[in-house]
């Protein structure tokens, strides 16, 4: 039995349930973030699921870049598509004589 990350902060368990119930919570809620719209948020799923969750976010113009792996869970970024990543300034090291 393991935690699902429902919103930051904010983890559930389902005693009695298998890990293909786990799962299907994991793309369910994957998928009610993607329809409210937000543009940008990490989360963890099942690394199992990764591959449904590209699949489901492609068809929804987001896409899922996984950070982290460890222990069977993987730390996803998800992203519309559009959205370019930030800039950021890079100070100049250079020494100037």
């Amino acid at each position: 039995m393991r935690h699902i990350e429902v919103e930051d902060g904010l983890r559930l368990r389902f005693p009695g349930r298998d890990e293909e119930f786990n799962e299907g919570v994991e793309i369910g809620l994957l998928v009610a973030r993607l329809a409210r719209g937000d543009q940008a948020f990490s989360c963890q799923i099942s690394t199992a699921n990764v591959d449904q969750a590209r699949a489901v976010a492609q068809q929804l113009g987001y896409r899922i870049c996984v950070m982290n792996e460890s222990q069977g869970l993987s730390e996803v970024q998800v992203a519309v598509r559009s959205r370019r990543p930030p800039l950021t300034l890079v100070p100049d090291t250079r020494r100037t004589a």
